[in-house]
């Protein structure tokens, strides 16, 4: 093929395609202005989403990423449009997201003389992406780009940003199409070490498997599965865990963690053979990492070497990816049966149906039991961060993976708009929206975009004009001191919907609120539900400041 003389600008869109991507999020600017430029030549072959704000663009990215496993895509200016991108790039980082940050620069003879909007987004991105580039010669940059993509789909996904200046994209170079990038080739952990474990759980009399989103990342599920038959272990997952397998496996026993099911986080701490899949074992799930699960031995498979024994120790570290590697654990370890061991499980099933949330009327679990009753196979549901994020974790079902999207490890509020928009657009499918009033002040203006875009999304907003998850720990820790956790708004969600050009209602009961989603899921663009919950609402289980899960708050007053 004969290489064709383009701009830089050119070579970066020219790039995209060639990797692959149909769909980019972004917001235009001075110095991304002849991006832009060739993103109109080439709009028949790629797709550009125009948000609100550059967060939501980010977000947007992350959400399309999530749901469809390939990197997304932001594009943003210098200066401001670029530091807006920063939360929504280390929301990807942290929950290991794949995705390539585009932005633009000032001129290479400009650079550090504080010229208008001239900023070092590389140095302030270092901590929170996988690699990021400054592209320094326009003969580098196809090759930086296809290099942004191997990097973010390889080992443990992640973001990686690329800086491009004005110059370089104005300045022209022969440009070759390439293939798409393909990740590193994966490879299990070593055979000496997977022996080991397998003996270990071979020994096992409580075995427990615990698997977070590195399990969705390898493409594991029916390996997991298959471990868990033949050793007859019950599983649970962290909160990025959420969809990889189906929500009603007879051996799944929900989420784990400070807010996570207590059979599941029971079982969990008196195991005594812990096999941890593609998590990290954060302070969310071990409490006091001291008192975590003293009584078992953990088995770690990670891609990502750094995670073993960082936040606890594992008596079998293996770093290898999830799905060759449980190949192969799957063939040495010995079939088995745990009579005694289901039975317990049982037992703490029955606890945790017995404390479980059975009022009736439009209580928050009543809310997410209503939303599950409309959720179709593949419908996409993100969640903000706050109480609703923890009642939607703990309540709703899913049967295909990568149908849960929602922060995890920064914990950010404002994220499930965008990524409820890329996701949306990633699928096809309607998508659903649960959110908080505190948490939807955030980045409702993306509200636009979907209405610009004729998004069909369903917003389920729990609205109890509080903050409510710093509430429950003033109510709970401090004396009931609530310091501006009461919002004491006058916003009316369903006017402020509608003057985006949405539909919106409210609903006050449960019956309303099954109704109003009836005809949500049958409009085709974003609708809003506000729905009225009490602002005392607890999430609970609960593991206290300090605590470990046995001092796991059950109930109020327990």
């Amino acid at each position: 093929m004969i290489p064709m003389n383009l701009t830089g600008a050119e070579i970066v869109v020219r790039a995209l395609i060639e990797q692959g991507c149909q769909t980019v999020f972004g917001y235009p600017g001075g110095q991304v202005i002849h991006i832009y430029d060739a993103l109109y030549e080439y709009q028949d072959e790629l797709r550009h989403v125009l948000t609100a704000h550059e967060q939501g663009a980010a977000h947007a990215a992350d959400g399309y990423a999530r749901a469809t496993g390939k990197p997304g895509v932001v594009i943003a200016t210098s200066g401001p449009g670029a530091t807006n991108l920063v939360t929504g790039i280390a929301t990807a980082f942290l929950d290991s997201v794949p995705m390539v940050a585009i932005t633009g620069n000032v001129m290479n003879a400009q650079i550090g003389t504080d010229s208008f909007q001239e900023i070092d987004i590389t140095g302030i991105t270092l901590p929170i992406t996988k690699h990021n580039y400054f592209v320094g010669a326009v003969e580098d940059l196809a090759d930086t780009i296809r290099e942004a993509f191997r990097l973010a789909i390889s080992g443990r996904p992640g973001p990686v940003l690329v800086d491009v200046p004005k110059d370089i994209q104005i300045a022209r170079c022969d440009y070759a199409p390439q293939p798409p990038a393909v990740p590193a080739p994966p490879q299990a952990a070593k055979e000496v070490r997977i022996r080991d474990a397998a003996a270990c759980i071979n020994a096992a009399h409580r075995p427990f498997i615990y698997f977070g989103g590195g399990l969705a990342s390898s493409g594991a599920q029916e390996e997991l599965l298959a471990l868990a038959e033949k050793i007859d272990a019950p599983m649970g997952c962290s909160m990025m865990g959420i969809s990889c397998i189906p929500t009603g496996h007879p051996r799944f026993l929900g989420m784990q963690g400070m807010h996570g099911h207590y059979a599941c986080s029971t079982a969990m701490h008196r195991s005594d053979c812990i096999i941890a899949l593609g998590a990290r074992f954060n302070d969310r799930v071990t409490g006091d990492r001291t008192k975590f699960a003293k009584g078992a031995k953990i088995i770690h498979i990670d891609v990502d070497g750094s995670e073993l024994s960082k936040n606890v120790p594992a008596s079998h570290g293996m770093r290898g990816d999830l799905k060759l590697t449980l190949q192969k654990l799957v063939g040495y370890v010995e079939p088995a049966r745990h009579p005694e061991w289901r039975q317990t499980i049982a037992l703490y099933q029955s606890e945790e149906e017995r404390n479980r949330d059975s009022r009736p009327g439009l209580t928050p679990r009543g809310a997410m039991q209503a939303l599950n009753r409309h959720l179709r196979e593949n419908t996409p549901v993100a969640t903000d961060v706050g109480q609703h994020q923890m009642w939607a974790a703990q309540t709703l079902c899913f049967r295909k993976p990568r149908r849960f999207l929602s922060s995890g490890g920064l914990g950010t509020m404002g994220f499930g708009m965008g990524a409820a928009i890329g996701a949306q657009m990633a699928t096809g499918e309607h998508a659903v929206l649960v959110t908080g009033d505190g948490s939807f002040g955030m980045n409702l203006n993306e509200l636009a975009t979907a209405v610009t875009e004729g998004v069909p999304l369903v917003i389920l907003l729990l609205n109890n004009g509080v903050l409510g998850m710093v509430r429950q720990w003033q109510t709970l820790f401090f004396d009931k001191h609530y310091s501006n956790t009461v919002l004491a708004r006058q916003t009316d969600f369903v006017k402020l919907a509608e003057a985006f050009g949405a539909k919106a209602e409210r609903a006050d009961t449960l019956e309303a609120l099954d109704a109003a989603l009836s005809r949500a899921f049958q409009y085709q663009g974003p609708y809003l539900i506000d729905c009225a919950i009490g602002q005392d609402e607890f999430v609970l289980p609960m593991l206290p400041p300090g605590g470990s899960m046995d001092d796991m708050i059950t109930k109020v007053g327990g």
